[in-house]
């Protein structure tokens, strides 16, 4: 077994591996060799099991493990959370007890800007801007997952699936953040960026699109999967070029020449009855044009704490503890489309 300072080379490798999308050399019994991300997953998952092969393992090991889930998560959640909405967020991470600060362009629709956030309350705020910076406050988000103590008893017990169940959970608490705060942001843009109806309508959608392309050289089409698959044109005509996408995908690949890009979606818990992402609302976000600044920031404060708690029943709940904070920033630009006839 690995000594702590290479289980953390591991997960520096393993690290730039994912953040660059280049190959890696890694040290393996005793030699040099070239890894992708993938291989140095599966040897990461390796070194987990190792740890914890049974009971007395892991609670020998539970610190050293614990440290590794929280480097593993500080190290790759800001890229997958980029790789998802990178397109239209900024991401920075912050030094515990920081206060996160963004800088904003200052040009003509200074006056019109204004930010979406969510406050010390709990309540989604939305205020003027009148600087170029402003600050995000970040609160902790949780993620768990729990083992029975059966699970180390009979050699079952998979602390890669748990680390990755931890993952997911903040990564899902960032984009319901995001979806929250575009919501909460609706009511301070201009009516004639806003159609809210029942079912899809085509016309509705392209005048959204024709107010956003007017400030880029073109738009991009935010929704979930849901909301994709009712997009289509006045008289269901499709066309040979799109054929394909919906055969392959389930939906168009672009809409009145806006590119569709479609958010995961997930469910709250195992009853799959209440969504994490509304799926009836889509965003129209420009592309292309020099005055067009990310809308919104994510602030990521501080490392990612891991801790256990233990149950009457011997069964441990890893738990994990994340600060963050998300805000909007509109320019008159963004436009929302809701159609109410899909389930939240």
């Amino acid at each position: 077994m690995k000594d702590i300072r290479e289980l953390k080379d591991l997960v520096e490798k393993l690290s730039y591996a994912k953040n660059h999308g280049v190959t890696v050399t890694y040290s393996l019994n005793d030699e040099d060799n070239s890894f992708t991300y993938s291989e140095l997953e599966e040897q990461f998952r390796l070194e987990l099991a190792d740890l914890a092969k049974d009971f007395n393992s892991y609670r020998r090991n539970k610190l050293v493990i614990f440290e590794l889930i929280q480097d593993m998560v500080d190290a790759t959640l800001p890229k997958k959370v980029e790789e998802v909405v990178g397109m239209f967020a900024e991401i920075k991470s912050y030094p515990s007890g920081s206060k996160p600060v963004f800088t904003t362009r200052v040009g003509k629709n200074r006056a019109k800007q204004f930010i979406t956030k969510v406050g010390l309350t709990g309540v989604y705020e939305t205020f003027r801007l009148d600087n170029k910076n402003f600050s995000i406050d970040t609160f902790a988000f949780g993620g768990a997952a729990q083992i029975e103590l059966e699970q180390f008893l009979d050699g079952t017990a998979n602390l890669d699936e748990l680390t990755q169940i931890i993952m997911d959970g903040l990564e899902e608490s960032v984009y319901k953040e995001i979806n929250n705060a575009l919501i909460a942001s609706i009511a301070n843009m201009p009516a004639t960026n806003v159609h809210s109806g029942t079912g899809f309508s085509s016309t509705e959608m392209k005048k959204l699109i024709n107010t956003v392309m007017a400030y880029g050289t073109g738009a991009t089409i935010f929704c979930t999967r849901e909301f994709a698959g009712n997009i289509v044109t006045s008289d269901g005509y499709v066309a040979d070029a799109d054929k394909n996408d919906i055969r392959n995908q389930g939906y168009l690949g672009k809409f009145f020449g806006a590119s569709i890009v479609v958010l995961p979606q997930s469910f709250t818990d195992e009853t799959n009855a209440t969504k994490v992402i509304d799926p009836s609302y889509a965003w129209v976000i420009p592309s292309g044009g020099s005055g067009n600044a990310k809308i919104v920031k994510i602030a990521l404060e501080g490392q990612t704490v891991v801790d256990e708690s233990k149950n009457a029943d011997m069964s441990r709940e890893i738990q994990a503890y994340k600060k963050f904070g998300t805000a909007v920033l509109f320019v008159n630009h963004i436009a929302s489309f809701e159609d109410d006839s899909l389930t939240v």
